[in-house]
């Protein structure tokens, strides 16, 4: 068990902060099965986002009068219990009060894992942990919560959180030798934390809006895009033995990650095409970027800055705090984008119907068959297989509507792709913006080493 101590207290902080983006890919599934609205079902993801980001900073300061222990064993076990409430809720409000109940414990589970690993691993080695651990949760959050979807159901998102969970709460308690809480000695690092929310933010257009146009746009299964988009942790974990073999400076290397990041998503705005394919490079990109920043960026963060805790809680509210800007930043756009997109492609659909070679009488069954489903399904991206699968033809005229069918889920994918377009460019000018304020704190210091 001694040894399994550290390892489930690492395996925990990667469950909590997975969390921001693991029910990503099941949000389709959780609107239908809790019958639910677009906009109760973002909460699902901005609810616990938002109660982390804002919870951060007190729990840590909270921490400093309890022992890490306790502090680290009541936060998972809260974590275990919203996580099973989750699972079993019945509607979108229960959903969404768990994910809250939930994010107060991952809050309460983070601060105090950081302890315990020191605690375990030293100073170095622990507070390593600690954030890799994160980034690869981060990373790997809507790979998982799509392969799980896919293969069971979204209640399984919660359900495997649960025993991991509950074998992290007696590790908690069986760390014995926990250092002294120092006293408050460092301000906040302003420069990091605000680098760390605004990649944050642009880091949500990859995490978040890419997997909704693998399976919004572009009709790919949640395995499908889960399976796709774990370029990005494979990238992110590639990351940290590139820069140590090229030995580049943190501030250079944290430079570059956002550059990286902010042409990743430039790419993802542009593609030639919606063959998954394409997504691969500027996934890859992104997923190195992630990997040269939100690790080196926390460190910069929490270095030889006391007490460790409380610098550790303003990191995770500046990375949740970004998470919820991104998205209130990004999805009003794409979502506007979406419903400007709606007519032209409506254009579109009826010029293909007239030109397809089909007899007029079953070219008006199809168009009221695409006009039923078209206004069904308001406000997104729709499914047009409903409609042909509805339809009575006769044989002979069954290989022109498929085909019809075909050409239809082509201009309906370009047209979700250029929906999209203007969220990547604006997660890039996000990155961008981070990519800034790495600049200027570079600057500055030459400019009194020159005074």
């Amino acid at each position: 068990m001694r040894r399994a101590v550290a390892p489930l207290l690492a395996v925990t902080v990667a469950l909590v902060l997975a969390d921001s983006a693991v029910v990503t890919l099941a949000l389709p599934d959780i609107l239908v099965h809790l019958d639910a609205t677009v906009g109760q079902v973002a909460w699902v993801l901005i609810s616990f986002n938002l109660v982390l980001g804002l919870g951060a900073v007190p729990t840590a300061m909270a921490a400093a009068r309890a022992r890490p222990q306790v502090l680290g064993a009541v936060g998972i076990a809260v974590f275990a219990a919203a996580s099973a409430w989750c699972a079993v809720a019945g509607s979108i409000d229960v959903l969404i009060a768990a994910r809250c109940i939930q994010a107060v414990g991952g809050a309460l589970a983070l601060v105090g894992c950081l302890e315990l690993l020191v605690a375990k691993w030293g100073e170095r080695r622990g507070v390593a942990a600690w954030v890799t651990a994160g980034v690869i949760g981060t990373a790997a959050g809507p790979v998982a919560g799509g392969l799980l979807t896919q293969a069971i159901s979204w209640q399984a998102i919660f359900v495997v959180q649960v025993p991991f969970a509950v074998l992290a709460v007696p590790a908690a308690l069986a760390v014995a030798a926990v250092p002294e809480q120092e006293p408050d000695r460092h301000r906040p690092a302003l420069r990091p934390n605000l680098t760390l929310a605004l990649l944050s933010a642009a880091l949500t257009a990859a995490l978040f809006l890419l997997v909704l146009l693998l399976v919004q746009g572009w009709r790919h299964s949640p395995a499908t895009a889960a399976l796709t988009v774990s370029v990005v942790p494979i990238a992110a974990l590639a990351a940290g033995p590139l820069a140590r073999l090229l030995r580049t400076p943190p501030q250079v290397e944290v430079g570059v990650g956002c550059f990286l990041v902010a042409g990743g998503l430039v790419a993802l705005a542009i593609p030639p095409s919606s063959h998954l394919a394409w997504t691969v490079a500027p996934q890859a990109l992104v997923g190195l970027g992630l990997g040269l920043t939100v690790d080196r960026l926390t460190a910069q963060a929490m270095e030889l800055r006391l007490p460790r805790a409380r610098h550790a809680g303003w990191t995770i509210g500046a990375r949740h705090v970004g998470v919820v800007v991104g998205l209130a930043i990004l999805t009003p756009v794409f979502t506007a984008d979406l419903q400007d997109a709606q007519e032209p492609a409506e254009q579109a659909i009826t010029a293909l119907v007239i030109d397809a070679p089909l007899r007029a009488e079953d070219k008006i069954a199809v168009a009221r068959a695409l006009g039923d489903e078209l206004a069904d399904q308001q406000g997104q991206v729709p499914d047009l297989h409903p409609a042909f699968a509805s339809l009575d033809l006769a044989a002979s005229e069954q290989p022109a509507a498929e085909q019809l069918e075909r050409d239809l889920d082509e201009q309906l994918e370009r047209a979700a792709t250029r929906a999209f377009r203007d969220s990547f460019l604006i997660g890039a000018g996000l990155a961008l913006l981070a990519l800034l304020t790495v600049v200027l704190g570079a600057v500055r210091p030459r400019s009194r080493e020159t005074a």
